[in-house]
């Protein structure tokens, strides 16, 4: 029987190292993350009397490329696991499935490598750049890198290495919180009464693509009016590497006068639905993606899940969304606000189903978007029939 798989693979400038990955998405689960494995193919007459190693490195870019001036860099680049590929330092290392299958095709001179992330190494983010920029984005990167040693001391020349650009990613848990609801009150100097807002949403998981449905309740027992009613959804990043590293991003607003205005002693109840999407938001400077800029499938960055929140890696970006209600009740009485926290997140996809799919379907050409500038794109993607 022949069995048909696809494998991502790019080769370096000079055609003498190859990396194959069966994928280029890895799960964190919170607790712990898929291993990275993969398989380095090299040109024969490439291996005497030189060391090749593999690594996994994490680049952090926390500032614009373009401010860069007078020495400064505002890019971390971390490795965060090495090892030698050639010659081998284990006689009988341990393979998958898939390292088992690509070296029973590619031949002696291809040789495994296995990489494990940190515990609390951070997913990958990416901020959308301004529209004219060309420089790289600010945010979270995994690649997959091979490189030559020449001497004990000095690597070879860049047109002898390979980078792989890889995701570290999130789903969503399987169960969902307790639904988000808050009330606030609001009283007035030198006038009687309160006014009560109460915000509740449906739910507190929510896939990309769904609607976000805020239930809006205000009791006005003040002798204030109100005028206007704004709902938005609030994408929150924080940068843990900076004391004051926080920003907010409306991803989706409405504002409504309807039923209003809310005159004292009276009440209202409505339903406002939103839907936040990277499809409005194309030129916006500064959202935070899910780890890539172009592609069918980019979307807005998930919400960040932590184990413990004390221990969050400081080369990182954590993700969360909030649904803000805004009452404005003019120039003298001023506004009342409530925000209720949510999770936004893709769900747990079906393996079975994609790999089936993958099985039967053309194989489509990966975006190049993914990989490390520094490397020319080749060979993305390949398609390989093992006998079994």
């Amino acid at each position: 029987m022949v069995v048909s798989f696809r494998v991502f693979k790019k080769s370096s400038p000079n055609s003498k190292l190859t990396i194959y990955l069966g994928r280029r998405d890895f799960v964190d689960h919170v607790s712990e993350t898929d291993p990275v494995d993969g398989v380095l193919l090299v040109d024969n007459d490439y291996l005497a009397g030189r060391q090749i190693y593999a690594q996994l490195v994490c680049s952090f870019r926390y500032g614009r490329e373009e401010d860069e001036t007078m020495g400064l860099n505002f890019k971390k680049e971390l490795t965060l696991a090495d090892e030698q590929v050639y010659p081998p330092t284990q006689h009988n290392p341990s393979l998958t499935r898939l390292q088992e299958r690509l070296m029973k095709k590619l031949g002696p001179s291809s040789f495994p490598f296995n990489f494990t992330f940190p515990r609390h190494s951070p997913t990958s983010v990416t901020l959308q750049p301004g529209e004219d920029s060309q420089a790289s984005p600010c945010g979270v990167e995994y690649f997959v890198r091979c490189y030559v040693l020449e001497t004990d001391k000095e690597r070879s020349h860049r047109r002898s290495a390979v980078s792989l650009a890889i995701r570290k990613i999130q789903y969503a848990p399987t169960k969902p919180g307790r639904q988000p609801c808050t009330v606030v009150r609001k009283d007035f100097m030198f006038s009687p009464g309160e006014l009560e807002l109460e915000a509740t949403l449906d739910r507190q998981l929510y896939h990309h693509g769904d609607t976000v449905s805020v239930n809006v309740c205000i009791k006005n027992n003040s002798n204030k009016a109100v005028k206007k009613i704004s709902v938005s959804i609030l994408q929150c990043i924080d940068i843990a590497m900076f004391t004051g590293g926080h920003a907010k991003a409306r991803v989706a607003s409405v504002e409504t006068t309807e039923g209003c205005p809310v005159e004292p002693g009276s009440s209202m109840q409505k339903v406002i639905k939103l839907a936040p999407a990277l499809k409005n938001m194309r030129d916006r400077f500064g959202i935070a993606l899910d780890g890539r800029l172009k592609g069918e499938d980019t979307d807005l960055a998930s919400s960040t899940l932590l184990a413990d929140e004390n221990s969050r890696d400081i080369f990182g970006m954590v993700i969360s969304y909030t649904a803000k209600v805004k009452l404005f009740l003019g120039a003298i009485g001023g506004e009342l606000a409530a925000e209720l926290p949510f999770v936004l997140m893709h769900p747990k996809p079906n393996m079975k189903r994609i790999i089936k799919a993958d099985t039967l379907a053309e194989v489509e050409g990966f975006n190049a978007s993914m990989d490390d500038p520094t490397c020319d794109p080749s060979n993305e993607m390949d398609k390989l029939s093992v006998k079994g």
